[in-house]
């Protein structure tokens, strides 16, 4: 049989006969090992044989307990608390496997790390431009990751990148868990995700708010490396007949909602969830402007700090994340806090590569702006 996502369930079928296929998560930590086991669990398969720790000195020791020559190794990380440490897990992982002479080095990633530090901030760096070049340079031959904050990161790496959707696993909460959903709006909390809104109202028959005018966004223009000039006025630089126009600083209009949300259930949609400040303010704003009942959905849900007390006592009635990355402990701290599973869609690409079959069925109906 098959679920609304369109993927079929039950028990995946796996040929076994194209060098066989190993399966490791590469994370030490055991909360973060759940998804792998959920994913071997839907292929029929045991997880690989590896040990991960950490040495007294905190260097990263990877040992790999069974022979990966001439198999497909898929390497499963899901991000901690600890970030930098899970990368390094990855990349050594990556590399012993590389070594062993593996006959192909797929990374799953559902949450790509670094991926907001996708643009030059002043004097900064792209450092998910490094981060792309390290894992291809310790070996990997594929990547599966899962809603990248933008997708032109696909293009920092040499090798086939697939970024998957999670859109069609939220859409069916709404759909099954939200009993009154006809009566909602998809509201975009700056107009950055507006696209993201439509794409989910237009597939829900709904109508969109957007939310404009709040405080300065961390990844404005504004704080970009082209619009900060030379402060002091050198004599001599610039011909004196040529006078450079400076362009005029940007100024947020007061708060506006644009879209009825009076009477309504108000659903906010955007890929991660990390500082939840705007999104509590969001909630009261649409609060004050009528909004009954107010939903937050997105795919990543790093809700890191005090992320859960805020949630608590905010104005918002319940946040919906999946499981890309662990957060058993903040939905201890928050019940608020509901998990839709996609170990499904992973497990399904990585049959679907291990088979040699296209990927292109986990992509139907994907536009442009999803």
């Amino acid at each position: 049989c098959t679920c609304e996502t369109g993927i079929e369930k039950g028990p995946l079928y796996m040929n076994h006969t194209k060098g066989g296929l190993v399966i490791f998560t590469a994370n030490s930590h055991p909360s973060s090992r759940e998804l792998g086991k959920r994913i071997a669990e839907r292929l029929g398969v045991e997880l690989g044989k590896v040990q991960v720790y950490q040495e007294a000195n905190r260097e990263t020791r990877v040992q790999i307990q069974e022979s990966v020559r001439g198999k497909d190794v898929f390497v499963i990380q899901t991000m901690s608390k600890d970030v930098n440490t899970t990368i390094m897990e990855m990349l050594i992982m990556v590399y012993a496997c590389r070594t062993s002479c593996a006959k192909s080095i797929t990374g799953v990633l559902p949450y790509f790390p670094y991926s907001k530090q996708c643009k030059m901030r002043k004097r900064g760096s792209i450092v998910s431009k490094l981060v792309a070049s390290m894992m291809c340079k310790a070996g990997l031959t594929h990547l599966i990751t899962m809603d990248l904050h933008q997708k032109e990161i696909q293009g920092f790496f040499n090798i086939p990148v697939d970024n998957l959707r999670a859109s069609p696993f939220l859409l069916q909460y709404i759909q099954e868990e939200i009993p009154d959903y006809r009566n909602a709006v998809i509201v975009a909390k700056s107009p950055a995700s507006a696209k993201r809104a439509q794409s989910f109202a237009e597939r829900l028959r709904l109508g969109i708010a957007v939310i404009h005018g709040e405080a300065q966004d961390a990844e404005s223009d504004q704080v970009d490396g082209r619009h900060s000039p030379p402060t002091v006025k050198t004599t001599g630089a610039i011909h004196p007949s040529m006078e450079i126009p400076l362009l005029i600083p940007k100024e947020k209009p007061p708060i506006t909602v644009v879209g009825d949300v009076g009477g309504r259930i108000a659903i906010i949609v955007d890929d991660i969830i990390d500082d939840v400040d705007s999104f509590v303010a969001a909630a009261e704003t649409l609060k004050e402007r009528g909004a009954y009942k107010i939903f937050v959905m997105a795919t990543h849900g790093l809700l890191s700090s005090d992320a859960p007390r805020f949630i608590e006592e905010s104005a918002i009635d319940e946040v919906v994340v999946t499981n890309t990355i662990p957060h058993e402990l903040q939905k201890l701290q928050c019940p608020k806090i509901k998990t839709v599973d996609i170990s499904m869609i992973l497990s399904e690409a990585i049959r679907r590569i291990h088979n040699g079959e296209s990927m292109s069925y986990l992509f139907r109906n994907i536009g442009v702006d999803d």
